[in-house]
């Protein structure tokens, strides 16, 4: 017979498929309980994300299309005005540039192709230029685009909704009560209103967080509720890496088990979202890292804006060797066949307690 405070992993895989919401006191046990059988959890959140994406990962390529002098003060950002990182800044990439990396991340095999540009948010003649640029993608390659651009009104989003743009990323990074601990040049309201903008202008919107900088459990899954509540089709889970020069730059808490709780209770709040394995996973979850596949249906791949990530290889073959499938015209043996091994997992993994930094090859991989 069953102990009264026993958890049914079968009854939460249940309940997330029938949409009836992870209770909070449940959704923070999950995190904080010692007892909690860690593969119990994930196995309950793999049928969740069995059922509606199958054995499918889909490939993110990030480009920094323009790199540092933010006025922000984002604390975890190595771009902000506050970190003293040391990166390349450059302003925005040429329309050239922009178009040779769409076509390197088509060919490598990615599902969706993200632009991140650094600032508060675009003007109106920046987001005219935005436009621009996602109707010369979307009319050359037949691949999904995402834009980062800060803080959009209702305006500036219905341009890039009539652009073709698919997706507009913004994310609300941690709960109400503590983001003026990460950040006071805007508030979260401002990042609500810019998920709301994009809704309203008919764009489906990617929303996550970053877990590691001081929130308590309840405030990841105040979090974790608010983007379900606002309908986010693309949720990613970031684990803060430690950059040297950031303002913020020591992760709290972050063990692989944590990890994948984080994850897998977010599928289970989040049952049909495209789930992203977001920055930090190589540093964070180590010999654990497969494990993230079966809550999450996404990953990137190069890295993330300014940090370095695994080689191509050995996330593509990490993807096959699970049985798991790509989200592309590329064969995934064909892709895995043509990597070549470079060498860059081995600064990731004795980089110690920082981050690695991107070499500006890896910043500007199609410059000309």
């Amino acid at each position: 017979m069953a102990r009264p405070d026993e958890i049914n992993y079968q009854q939460l895989s249940a309940d997330a498929l029938a949409d009836v919401p992870l209770e909070e006191t449940m959704a923070v046990r999950l995190l904080t309980d010692p007892k909690v059988e860690l593969l119990s959890l994930v196995h309950a959140a793999y049928a969740v994300r069995q059922h509606y994406w199958g054995k499918k990962v889909q490939i993110h390529i990030l480009n920094n299309a323009q790199n540092g002098q933010c006025p922000e003060d984002c604390s975890y950002c190595t771009q902000a005005k506050t970190s003293d990182a040391d990166i390349e800044a450059y302003p925005i990439k040429s329309d050239d540039e922009i178009l040779g990396e769409a076509k390197r991340a088509y060919e490598a095999g990615a599902h969706r192709y993200c632009m991140v540009f650094a600032g508060r948010g675009p003007n109106n003649k920046r987001t005219q230029v935005l436009a621009d640029l996602v109707r010369k993608i979307k009319s050359t390659y037949p691949i999904e685009v995402c834009v980062s651009a800060g803080l959009l009104d209702d305006d500036k989003a219905q341009v890039l909704a009539e652009a073709g743009l698919d997706r507009l990323n913004h994310n609300l990074n941690t709960s109400r009560e503590h983001y003026s601990e990460i950040c006071t040049t805007h508030t979260y309201d401002d990042r609500v209103n810019t998920l709301r903008s994009a809704k309203k202008a008919g764009l489906e919107t990617c929303s996550g967080m970053i877990v590691g900088m001081g929130e308590t459990a309840n405030e990841l899954i105040e979090v974790a509720n608010t983007l379900r509540e606002m309908n986010s089709a693309s949720v990613p889970v970031n684990f803060l890496l430690p950059f040297e020069g950031n303002v913020l730059r020591e992760p709290h808490g972050l063990t692989p088990d944590y990890c994948l709780r984080i994850l897998s209770v977010f599928r289970l709040i989040h049952p049909r979202a495209e789930l992203r394995c977001g920055a930090g996973r190589e540093f964070h979850l180590g010999s654990m890292e497969v494990l993230s596949l079966y809550p999450a249906n996404s990953l990137f791949l190069d890295g993330y804006l300014n940090g370095k990530g695994a080689e191509r290889k050995r996330t593509l073959s990490m993807i096959r060797d699970a049985g798991f499938e790509i989200v592309s015209d590329q064969r995934l043996d064909e892709l895995i066949e043509h990597e070549p091994v470079d060498g860059s997992d081995v600064e990731l993994r004795v980089a110690g307690k920082t981050a690695a930094f991107k070499t500006r090859a890896e910043l500007r991989p199609a410059e000309v």
